[in-house]
């Protein structure tokens, strides 16, 4: 197996660092808001990265965090009038809820920065010890850039540039710093925020110390993939390489895999150019088993368009996988042989071209466009070489080659069951009912079941309307 890392800026072969064993981490979102469907690229694509290493036979130990104390959680705290974790804990529940509809597992563990404040004041008092970083006059504690000397190496970046007035490093208190380069592990509290006790001054972490805590709490020091979005790579990945290494003395992550950009319509995603989408806009329109498939369909290193059309074609690709193995459940319940035949037998093993293809193409950094050109093969091969007349046995044989690679991408090929009109109003009643009598748990469940048959409802003034996605 092959990984393109961005650390070396090549292709490299796959070795962990304990035979049969993989840890990984991976950036998850703030959770200010619902997530975006560029949320939705790292997580659909970690996530198949990770089934595949499972699927070769690894134990994944694999660690996603929410970031649940940020600027934006707090602005959007001041804005309801309520406490920050208040908006947190409400944003992940909702992630939680798209990131099932996505068919994206839940990580070994999701740790939250605002439960991992102690480690992190460890590891901060850990650099200052070292001389990697110092506390200003008002507390603010900065990381010495300069003072590591690979400063740089994963984004290719070079220091003397960087000090051209790099905005990204840029933080209010600038005269502070010993040198612009500097960027911030701590820093005091204002008004109205939430803050924590500290050797320095009341205040919260800088953002980038959080990921390099967490991952050394749940993986090691010394970890085999760390992966995010290519916006990632400087400054957050470049500060976590520094603190951790810094800190630690030991090479932080083998191998950095990142994403690259989703564009909208061939334009970068931006609520001012009203082209802003959540996940949930699109589970109105699509079962999210289709945005995962369209995910899927372009390496994960290439820029993604997204547009109605290229989903509709998604739409439409994924039926086909969906309409073949439904067809073989149909072949399966009518056939009226058991035993396979020396014949069925051969076509049968034939399969095994397809998951050759398949793997081939896993294997050679995650080509998922590749893997599922290898599964529309399967499909053709499936669709020409079975009727009713074959046996339970062979048929069975084709289903199980065809969901397993489905599976290994995360894509169900189980057709969702339709619901007649009258079952619909009748579970629209029942929720109306829960929320009367304020059982919000069965009213959300009822939402959730709903549209998980792509059935939308609607709170209107005149009552709740539904319609079929």
């Amino acid at each position: 197996m092959k990984v393109y890392n961005t650390l070396s800026g090549k292709k490299e072969e796959f070795v962990p660092i304990e035979e049969g064993k993989v840890s990984m981490y991976v950036c998850g979102p703030t959770v200010y808001n619902l997530i975006h469907i560029g949320n939705a690229r790292p997580m659909i694509i970690f996530d198949t990265v990770r089934r595949y290493m499972e699927h070769k036979g690894y134990e994944v130990n694999y660690v996603s965090n929410f970031t649940d104390v940020d600027d934006k959680i707090i602005k959007a705290a001041i804005e309801e009038g309520v406490d920050a974790s208040v908006i947190s804990e409400r944003y992940i529940k909702e992630c939680k809820k798209d990131m099932e509809g996505m068919n994206v597992r839940p990580a070994t563990i999701h740790p939250k920065a605002t439960e991992e404040i102690d480690g992190m004041i460890e590891m901060i008092q850990t650099l200052i010890d070292k001389d990697f970083a110092y506390a200003a006059k008002d507390g603010t504690v900065y990381f010495r850039t300069r003072r590591f000397d690979e400063y740089g190496k994963l984004s290719h970046k070079n220091l003397d540039d960087l000090r051209a007035g790099n905005r990204s490093l840029k933080v209010t208190g600038e005269d502070q710093k010993e040198d612009p380069l500097d960027f911030v592990l701590w820093k005091p509290k204002k008004e109205g925020e939430p803050y924590w006790e500290s050797p320095w001054c009341e205040g919260r972490p800088g953002w980038h110390i959080e990921c390099s805590v967490m991952s050394k709490k749940y993986l090691g020091e010394s970890i085999d993939i760390h992966a995010g979005g290519e916006d990632l790579v400087f400054p957050h990945h470049e500060n976590e390489i520094a603190q951790s290494e810094a800190c630690n003395g030991k090479m932080f992550a083998k191998y950095w895999l990142h994403n690259a950009f989703l564009n909208i319509d061939n334009k970068k995603m931006s609520k001012s150019l009203g082209n802003f989408f959540t996940v949930r806009d699109i589970s109105e329109k699509y079962d999210l088993q289709v945005l995962r498939f369209f995910m899927l369909s372009a390496h994960y290193r290439m820029p993604l368009n997204f547009s109605a059309e290229l989903m509709e074609a998604a739409k439409n690709s994924l039926e086909r996988i969906v309409n073949a193995a439904d067809n073989l459940k149909y072949l399966i319940n009518n056939s009226k042989r058991e035993d396979i035949t020396e014949e069925e037998q051969v076509l049968l093993n034939k399969t095994a071209d397809f998951k050759e293809e398949f793997d081939a193409a896993m294997d050679d950094d995650f080509n998922t466009a590749d893997a599922i050109t290898a599964i529309f093969n399967l499909v053709k091969h499936i669709n020409l070489n079975s009727d009713v007349n074959n046996s339970k046995s062979y048929l069975k044989g084709l289903l199980t080659e065809l969901s397993g690679l489905c599976d290994i991408l995360g894509l169900i090929v189980d057709k969702k069951e339709e619901l007649l009109d009258a079952d619909i109003e009748k579970l629209i009643e029942e929720r109306t009912a829960a929320r009367k009598a304020k059982d919000y748990k069965r009213s959300d469940e009822i939402r959730d079941e709903l549209l998980n048959k792509g059935i939308v409802l609607e709170d209107t003034r005149e009552g709740v309307k539904w319609h079929r996605a």
